[in-house]
């Protein structure tokens, strides 16, 4: 037997119920997976909420990002083996203690990514990657804005954009979460709760402006994140943290110079399996030298993911969160 969160109905972290699961044998093109680490990240909540749809209705088992071992193999499954360390940042279900996944989503991990750090960075580390890579391909000299610079994926910008030349600014809710985003490659960090951060960041570019925004906290930064954009600038709003926005207005981004503005998901950019490997092996890349540091700076056991969820929204979290079985 194994142990799952389970939600049965949407709403707050009160719904997701730690039960037991029975599972079967792995069909075609699947795998048996034990779970040793598992990611918590702001997606959970939308689904948990109720903000973004179940596609298989309700009850379901929230979470998308985990690592482990391979159990148990498929038939056709040719390239993973019982034993094999695997991690995937793209399947949901990933709130339990077993789980039978399709092979097709999984990852083999390097021997120089811990367990921990694989279940803390998949979802996250991609999501980054495709924003700096894909989205908005960044270069030296471009200047650029991180909002919540201190979460997860927020940390792995400001690091990963700095070794790539560009100037970055960080917006943060405090001044620890402002020390920490510094010391991961933020040039200049803006306390939102104490200052306007669209009128500092005119003052650090001296009027410039960013070449781009990226965007994940949604409601609270919206449209003030217009006015830190630069002519025929883009806007990258990727996650609702303090709500989905609403009323957005295209007629703005002409008043504010031609923007651009975008809402890429990470599920797009790996939908193929080249995609996904393409994807995690240039993050694999960029952590195994050194380039990027995941910091898993909470631990909670998965039986207690509600008071996981209520440390995340309550914005209590830095870095990484992980879940252990």
């Amino acid at each position: 037997m194994a142990w799952a969160i389970r939600i049965h109905e949407t709403g707050g972290p009160e719904v997701l119920k730690y039960e037991e699961i029975s599972l079967g044998s792995p069909g075609p093109g699947e795998v048996r997976l034990r779970h040793t680490a598992i990611g918590l990240n702001f997606i959970d909540t939308y689904f948990r909420s109720g903000l973004y749809p179940v596609p298989q209705g309700l009850p379901f088992i929230p979470g998308n990002e985990a690592a482990g071992i391979v159990v148990e193999v498929g038939e056709g499954v040719g390239d993973l083996k019982p034993g094999d360390r695997v991690a995937y940042g793209s399947s949901l279900g990933a709130y339990c203690t077993e789980r039978i996944i399709s092979a097709a989503v999984l990852v083999k991990l390097p021997e120089t990514i811990s367990d921990e750090t694989a279940a803390a960075m998949m979802l996250k580390g991609m999501t980054a990657r495709y924003l700096l890579r894909q989205t908005f391909k960044v270069k030296a000299g471009d200047t650029i804005l991180v909002h919540a610079a201190a979460g997860g994926v927020g940390l792995i910008l400001c690091q990963w954009a700095a070794h790539l030349g560009a100037t970055v600014i960080g917006t943060v809710g405090s001044a620890e979460k402002a020390e920490l985003a510094r010391a991961n490659g933020a040039a200049y960090t803006i306390n939102y709760n104490e200052e306007n951060f669209a009128e500092r960041v005119k003052e650090i570019t001296e009027g410039a402006l960013c070449d781009v925004v990226y965007d994940g906290v949604g409601q609270a930064t919206y449209p003030a994140s217009l006015d830190c954009i630069k002519p025929r600038g883009l806007f990258a709003s990727f996650g609702n943290a303090s709500g989905a926005i609403q009323n957005f207005s295209l007629l703005a981004l002409s008043q504010k110079g031609s923007l651009y503005a975008t809402r890429p998901t990470l599920f797009t950019h790996i939908s193929t399996r080249a995609a996904l490997l393409e994807n995690a092996n240039d993050l694999f890349g960029a952590v195994g030298s050194g380039v990027v540091h995941i910091p898993v700076n909470q631990r909670f056991r998965l039986a207690d993911a509600a008071e996981a969820h209520r440390a995340l929204e309550s914005r209590r979290t830095t870095g990484s969160t992980v879940l252990l079985p």
